[in-house]
């Protein structure tokens, strides 16, 4: 158990980190995210109010379809990356990232007490749901057998309120952090255990730590706040162009949109790329050097692939040196090894896609 956020939180489980995330990849595992931040946002005027916040075009969202999106600053930095779905149920649900919780609520609340004073219909309410992920290719049939509702019919990004083996009330939503086919369930704190003792009685669902968390995530190209994000870096220089909808750039309405629509431009200087090398692993803070031996960059994130088998990270470098098959070099304790620019996802995504 490691702290985390005020939380304690399992980074490990008997099998060992190895064996946790390749049972992932081949069968399914259940993480316990409880410690993530989850709030509500209710109110004729809650899509502005996200839209006031937020780069993503909240707006053209179905009803129980969410979008990955990031909360900006003014100088166009990522204060925190969010998943915000429009429920059918006539609010937002989003989701944030635990160790940005404080600060993510204190400008939500700051927001909604600006437009409430200028007579907007916005209110904010934070759960006390706990949040379960289970993931893997296996989860489908492992949930159907607890379900009435055909989850075959919910695709990546979309949600739905259902009875999950018994506990009503339960938010389903088919997303992740693994890059597997998989579901996070918001479920009512005082039945979370009862929910996962029945995920649990599946042989194949294996309970999984944060370390796992963490390798699967960097296999699947997928950004940790705090380390490959954070304030300092602008959604052009970490790659995340994508989540800014096209209307909101035309519209140039969310915080920072002068910075990031003139970095879209005139290129930014540095990019988040993904590398594979040779020798001792990398880690965070590790430097990236170009041909010449220069330093060009810094790995943000990086770990032996269980899958691959191989070295994987992620960091950023000088744009001159983003494309990848660039051959560059990592610095690991004052030796130089062998390092690619090399395509992320480093392992082919299962997202599913109903037919």
């Amino acid at each position: 158990m490691v702290p985390f956020a005020g939380w304690s939180l399992p980074a490990h489980y008997a099998p060992g980190h190895l064996e946790s995330h390749l049972h992932t990849r081949r069968h399914c595992s259940l993480f316990d995210v409880s410690h993530m931040l989850q709030s509500r946002v209710y109110g004729r005027d809650r899509v502005k109010f996200m839209e006031s916040l937020v780069v993503g075009d909240i707006a053209e969202l179905k009803p129980d379809q969410g979008t990955l999106t990031l909360l900006t600053n003014e100088k166009g930095g990522i204060v925190d990356d969010l998943i915000v779905t429009n429920t059918s149920e006539e609010h937002l649900y989003v989701v944030s990232n635990a160790g940005c919780a404080d600060k993510d609520l204190a400008i939500m609340k700051d927001r909604v007490k600006e437009l409430q004073a200028a007579g907007s219909d916005v209110h904010l309410e934070v759960m006390d749901n706990a949040l379960l992920a289970l993931q893997g290719p296996s989860m489908a049939r492992v949930l159907q057998a607890g379900l009435s509702n055909d989850l075959g019919k919910l695709s990546f990004m979309n949600s739905a309120t259902m009875t999950v083996f018994g506990v009503p009330g339960c938010r389903v939503t088919r997303c992740g952090y693994t890059g597997e086919d998989g579901v996070e369930i918001s479920v009512p704190a005082a039945r979370a255990v009862e929910l996962v003792e029945r995920l649990l009685g599946d042989p194949e669902v294996w309970l999984a730590g944060l370390a796992a968390r963490d390798s699967l995530r960097l296999e699947a190209g997928l950004c940790l706040y705090g380390n490959d994000i954070d304030e300092t870096i602008t959604p052009v220089e970490a790659s995340l162009v994508w989540t800014l909808g096209k209307r909101r750039r035309t519209a140039m309405d969310f915080p920072g949109a002068a910075v990031i629509m003139a970095q879209i431009k005139e290129k930014p200087k540095r990019r988040r790329v993904g590398l594979t090398s040779e020798g001792p692993p990398v880690r965070a803070h590790t430097a990236i050097l170009g041909p010449e031996g220069r330093r060009i960059g810094t790995v943000t994130s990086g770990c032996p692939s269980p899958s691959l088998r191989k070295n994987i990270a992620m960091g950023y470098v000088e744009a001159a040196y983003g494309r990848a098959g660039t051959a560059l070099a990592v610095e690991v304790r004052k030796q130089q090894h062998p390092a690619l620019v090399t395509k992320m996802p480093f392992v082919p995504t299962h997202y599913y896609m109903a037919k």
